[in-house]
C-alpha cells in the first residue's frame, strides 16, 4: 500500500467477529444469588452461577414468548421463566419443564431450547464464546482455551480496569496499536510529552491470526521503564502481540522482574465497545506501588483515549475513508487485512492467508 492510499471503513457486516471468546463482565459483580445482564455484540445476555459456583450464559430471552430470562428465578441448576414457569438448564438451555401441560401432552419440552452459550473464567472476568452458527446444544468441541494474561512466576499481583468508547471495535482495536498518538494524546510528566518526540524503529513478525512487535527496548521517553531499570540494574524488554479478534498482549521484563498485560476490546454494539485492560506482575516489594500507580494513574490514562474517541466518533458518524499511512499505520492497516484473511477463509473452507509474508521493519516519530 503506498502512503497516501485511503483505506475505506470495512463493511458493517464485517464489524463484529463470531467464533471467539469475548469478555462478557468481572467475574466479582456475579455471585450464586442472583444474575446479571449484560450486551456482548449486540447479543443480551443473562449470566449467574450454578450451585457449584461455575458461570453460564445464555441468550436473555424465553423462547415462549420472549420475555427477557432475567425476570425470572435460579434454583441452581435450571432458570425459571417469571411469566410462564418454564425451566431451562443453565448450561445446555434445554427446557426441562412447562407446567401448563397436560398429563397426556405429545409435547416433548427437551427438545425446546432456549440459547447457551459456552462459557469460562480467567483473570477475572466470565468470558463467553460466541460461535458462528447457533447450536442445540452449544458445541464445546474444538473451541479454544479461554485467553489468559501469560504469568511467569507463581506468586503475582494482578488489576483491572475498563472503560466503554463511543466508537465501532474497529476503531478502538486501531486506537489501541496506534503507536504515534502518545506524545499528543498522553501528556504528561510521568509518560510523555511533545518534547520527548525521537525517530523510532521496530521490527515485527507475523504470528498466529495477528503480528508480534519482536522483543525490544521500550521507548526512552517513559517514566515507568527508567523507574524500572533503575531499581533492577537489568535491561529491560518488551513483546507486543495482537491477536484476533481484538487483544493486545504487551511482556515486559527486567531480570526477574516481569509485568504481562492484556487490552480486549469488546464490541457491545456495531457503535460501542468496552475497553478491558488486566496487568499481573512481580515486580517486589513495589507491589502495592505498582497497584496504586495503576489505581492512580490508569483511569486517567484510558480517560485521555475516550475522550479523545468521543470526539472522533463525531466525525465517524458521517463514515468517512481512512487515510491510513506507512509507516506508523502499517499496524491498522495489517488489522484489517487479517479481519479480511479471516472472513475470507471462513467463507471459503480454505486456510486463512496471513496478510505478512515474512518480518518486517517499521520506522516512525513519536
Amino acid at each position: 500500500m503506498n502512503d497516501s492510499a485511503p483505506a475505506a471503513a470495512p463493511p458493517r457486516d464485517a464489524d463484529i467477529l463470531l467464533g471467539f471468546w469475548y469478555p462478557a463482565m468481572r467475574s466479582n459483580q456475579v455471585n450464586r444469588r442472583r444474575m446479571q445482564t449484560a450486551l456482548l455484540l449486540e447479543i443480551p445476555l443473562v449470566i449467574g452461577r450454578d450451585a457449584q459456583g461455575k458461570p453460564f450464559a445464555m441468550r436473555d430471552i424465553c423462547p415462549h414468548r420472549g420475555i427477557p430470562l432475567s425476570f425470572g428465578c435460579l434454583d441452581g441448576e435450571n432458570v425459571e421463566c417469571n411469566y410462564h414457569g418454564w425451566q431451562f438448564d443453565v448450561h445446555s438451555g434445554q427446557c426441562m419443564q412447562i407446567p401448563s401441560l397436560t398429563s397426556d401432552s405429545k409435547l416433548k419440552c427437551g427438545r425446546i431450547f432456549a440459547e447457551a452459550f459456552a462459557c469460562g473464567e480467567r483473570d477475572g472476568y466470565i468470558w463467553v464464546f460466541v460461535p458462528e452458527s447457533e447450536s442445540r446444544p452449544p458445541r464445546t468441541d474444538n473451541i479454544p482455551p479461554v485467553p489468559e494474561v501469560p504469568k511467569f512466576s507463581e506468586h503475582y499481583h494482578i488489576a483491572h480496569l475498563s472503560a466503554e468508547m463511543p466508537v465501532a471495535m474497529d476503531h478502538g482495536i486501531i486506537g489501541l496499536m496506534d503507536p504515534a498518538h502518545g506524545p499528543f494524546v498522553h501528556q504528561s510528566w510521568w509518560w510523555r510529552s511533545r518534547h520527548s518526540i525521537h525517530e523510532k524503529q521496530k521490527a515485527f513478525e507475523p504470528i498466529p491470526n495477528g503480528f508480534r512487535m519482536s522483543a525490544h527496548t521500550p521507548s526512552s521517553n517513559s517514566a515507568p521503564y527508567k523507574l524500572l531499570k533503575a531499581l533492577y540494574g537489568a535491561p529491560v524488554t518488551t513483546t507486543i502481540d495482537f491477536v484476533l479478534p481484538s487483544m493486545r498482549f504487551e511482556q515486559t521484563r527486567c531480570g526477574k522482574a516481569w509485568f504481562s498485560s492484556r487490552a480486549t476490546v469488546t464490541p457491545i454494539r456495531r457503535d460501542r465497545c468496552r475497553l478491558d485492560f488486566c496487568a499481573a506482575w512481580n515486580v517486589a516489594p513495589w507491589g502495592g506501588l505498582i497497584a496504586a500507580g495503576l489505581s492512580i494513574f490508569g483511569p486517567r490514562f484510558i480517560r485521555q483515549d475516550t475522550e479523545t474517541m468521543a470526539k472522533q466518533s463525531i466525525g465517524l458518524k458521517h463514515r468517512p475513508k481512512l487515510m491510513l499511512i506507512d509507516d506508523a499505520d502499517r499496524p491498522a492497516k495489517w488489522y484489517f487485512a487479517l479481519k479480511a484473511a479471516y472472513l475470507e477463509s471462513k467463507r471459503t473452507g480454505a486456510p486463512m492467508v496471513h496478510p505478512m509474508e515474512g518480518p518486517v521493519v517499521l520506522r516512525w516519530r513519536s
